[in-house]
């Protein structure tokens, strides 16, 4: 009996060598395949700052960008071993992957034709590249979502594992090492901050987890799984004669009979985008789950600024290294957090004077350095950052120490009203002149309430030029992000300005 079931387990030792041979070189020939595959790339980025998002790709990527006639939207060109570092883009919300661009798409006249059209137009596109670069991204975002878990229940199996964790560390370890690709797009992935993940050590239950996995492959190999897809149609333009569900729902019929996959509008696993703007007509496959820009704050406020619009801004200003830049109204600290990620050779000041404002700031600094010592593996030295509260129109700063000041003003709405911000805008342009340097200093500061702060800017001549305007849109409010460059006029104390001018009516006298 013994010697039957030795063999029986030989047998199968055989048998799950063979499996995981004949996987591995499957993904080895998918990943071979597809090292040289160049795809475009489409991004979505706050609007006003597509520019900004543009100079970033040229600069991080080394490739050309194009800024889409739909505001919005900017579109490059990679090879897919770059994809990781297309997720670690600052400016940028959502990725997809270009399927096909129809640059002039003629619509028939009637409805009916256009959607038919639609139909036709879903067995004519080439699928195979773009789901190809889907599957990639796919594989690589699973497993992060699997290694949060399983990280999990490593922490639960250290206390019952004792010794026997190190051996498992080092067999996971192991596996990962001969997965060379993965590893690569993996690390670079976990290596900057953009991407909201914590990584612990691999003890404990990881062994058993991997083996599972495989365990799962094979399964799907011969048993492959039909997908869940939806289709999300974006329509821009007035001479359409359908609407955006209508093309959704007849494009994704279509595709579903192309595929044979399952229709869900929740639980899907791919998601095919039709983007109509005029004439141009663009399908894409999305590439994230949820908008880049959920990467820095953790505790959030009434008007927490979107890191990807506090990313733009900051860009806008150019820091250069030592710079000292101040958010006086920071809120959640979104605009001084994203800078001490990106810009840490400067030095960020974040203030406020809501004691909860800076309590919310000081927690998701916090949470930030967690997150950094745990991938790193060992403490942290810190982020060029500080907080702390004070009165904006009378700021604990020297005068002329501050080289850039960055913030998003009340627009009077959620925060304040459009009453008070009469008294605050110029105070705020006042003592904004007074820290910051004459000559070289810049500000950029964020208001819906443009009509007020177009007027306080008036009064301020003297000491703010306005360089440049960027208009945006924060939640379906039309706002203004303006740039303005500090004169090299001295400032003057409305003490001194006061003196003056009295000396200056008694000499008249």
């Amino acid at each position: 009996m013994s010697d039957l079931q030795e063999v029986t387990n030989q047998l199968l030792d055989v048998n799950l060598h063979e499996n995981q041979r004949s996987i591995q070189v499957t993904e080895s020939g998918l990943r071979s395949e597809s090292e040289h595959l160049r795809v475009t790339i489409g991004a979505t980025v706050p609007t006003g700052f597509e520019q900004t998002a543009a100079d970033e790709v040229r600069e991080k990527l080394r490739s050309s960008c194009k800024i889409s006639k739909d505001r919005g939207k900017i579109y490059f060109d990679i090879s897919v071993e770059s994809l990781a570092q297309v997720h670690c883009l600052r400016s940028v919300d959502n990725l997809f992957v270009v399927v096909q661009e129809l640059k002039d798409y003629q619509f028939k006249e009637t409805k009916e034709e256009v959607l038919k059209d639609f139909e036709e137009l879903a067995g004519k596109l080439p699928w195979s590249d773009p789901l190809k670069v889907w599957k990639i991204n796919t594989s690589f975002k699973k497993k992060k979502t699997k290694r949060k878990n399983i990280n999990e229940n490593s922490s639960k199996g250290k206390i019952d594992n004792g010794q026997g964790d190190k051996r498992d560390e080092r067999d996971v370890k192991k596996e990962l090492t001969n997965n060379a690709l993965e590893s690569h797009i993996l690390l670079d992935y976990y290596e900057n901050p953009a991407i909201k993940e914590e990584i612990s050590t691999l003890v404990g239950d990881d062994l058993a987890s991997c083996k599972d996995e495989t365990d799962e492959s094979s399964r799907e190999e011969t048993y492959p799984e039909v997908l869940k897809f939806r289709v999300t149609c974006n329509r821009a333009g007035e001479k359409h004669c359908f609407s955006s569900n209508e093309a959704a729902r007849d494009f994704g019929g279509a595709v579903q009979d192309y595929f044979k996959w399952k229709a869900d509008m929740t639980n899907f696993d791919v998601e095919v985008l039709l983007n109509i703007h005029d004439n141009e007509v663009v399908v894409g496959i999305a590439l994230t789950e949820e908008s880049l820009h959920r990467r820095n704050i953790t505790h959030f406020g009434p008007t927490t600024l979107r890191s990807t619009l506090a990313y733009g801004m900051l860009r806008l200003c150019d820091p250069q290294p030592t710079d000292i830049i101040v958010d006086p109204m920071c809120g959640t600290g979104a605009i001084p957090i994203e800078g001490a990620t990106e810009w840490t050779n400067c030095y960020h000041i974040a203030g406020d004077n809501n004691p909860l404002a800076i309590n919310r700031t000081a927690n998701n600094i916090s949470s930030l350095l967690t997150k950094n010592q745990i991938k790193e593996g060992k403490l942290s030295w810190g982020l060029p950052i500080d907080a702390i509260q004070w009165d904006v129109c009378n700021l604990p700063l020297r005068t002329g120490s501050v080289d850039i000041i960055v913030t998003d003003m009340p627009f009077g709405k959620r925060m304040g009203s459009k009453k008070r911000n009469w008294n605050l805008y110029p105070a705020c342009l006042r003592e904004m002149s007074r820290v910051c340097r004459p000559g070289t200093g810049r500000a950029v500061l964020l208001t819906q309430d443009k009509k007020c702060f177009t007027k306080a800017l008036s009064g301020m001549g003297h000491v703010w030029r306005k360089v440049h305007t960027v208009w945006v849109n924060i939640g379906g409010l039309h706002a203004a992000v303006y740039l303005l460059k500090r004169t090299p006029q001295a400032f003057v104390h409305s003490s001194e300005q006061d003196g003056k001018e009295l000396l200056g009516n008694t000499k008249n006298d």
